[in-house]
């Protein structure tokens, strides 16, 4: 695990109460347990890409406001805060962030369902990575979505006041990492032999950690 400058608090521009939370979190398995911990953000009032102050704030989270907090909490531990976007056809992109362990990839995700969870640090290289998530990957019509992931994108590049301590919704990460170069998971004569899911894994998907709540009438 190559190591790399850490942060101070006045860097990121976080609280002492703040900053105590993520120095807490001194490794990817007490992040991605924190991760799990927070409750869906549903986006019931619009789209967010919340920075780390705010999901620390409401303690909700989708996987980019996940991801942005779990690369912080690396970054203040030494290492370079990395995100991994992964494109779908007809389907939303998911964010990870990356983390390295014995010349492996792992990954740390926020998601509200059984599939698109963390990975351990077993992959040799990103598009390993990224495959893993090929086949639980889908739409509501069942159809397996992952087309294409990045190269990985690190945050330093990025002004903390935007993506750490801001207020307001962080979109200059999430159009960052579109301009990021992608690359193709599979061609289109092997997308030809992709299935569908079947009855029992529609219903294992179906599953949730956090219910999405009702509309208020």
């Amino acid at each position: 695990m190559r190591r790399t400058k850490k942060p101070r608090r006045e860097d990121l521009g976080l609280t002492r109460a703040e900053f105590a939370v993520l120095r807490r979190l001194d490794g990817p398995a007490k992040i991605q347990k924190f991760l799990f911990g927070l409750k869906q953000n549903f986006e019931l009032h619009g789209d967010t890409c919340r920075p780390v102050r705010e999901v620390l704030r409401l303690r909700r989270a989708h996987c980019i406001e996940g991801a942005m907090l779990a690369a912080c909490a690396l970054w203040i531990h030494g290492e370079p805060p990395l995100l991994l976007d992964m494109r779908a056809e007809r389907d939303f992109d998911h964010v990870v962030a990356l983390f390295r362990r014995h010349g492996r990839w792992g990954a740390l995700s926020k998601t509200n369902g059984p599939t698109l969870r963390s990975r351990d640090p077993v992959y040799r290289t990103l598009r390993e990575l990224a495959i893993s998530y090929f086949h639980e990957y889908y739409n509501k019509l069942h159809h397996k979505t992952l087309r294409e992931y990045s190269r990985p994108y690190d945050l330093r590049r990025a002004d903390p006041a935007v993506w750490v301590s801001g207020k307001k919704n962080a979109w200059a990460i999430p159009e960052a990492l579109d301009e990021l170069r992608h690359y193709r998971l599979a061609e289109r004569r092997h997308l030809k032999l992709v299935t569908r899911l079947d009855p029992f894994e529609r219903k294992v998907g179906g599953l949730l950690q956090y219910r999405r709540p009702r509309r208020k009438k």
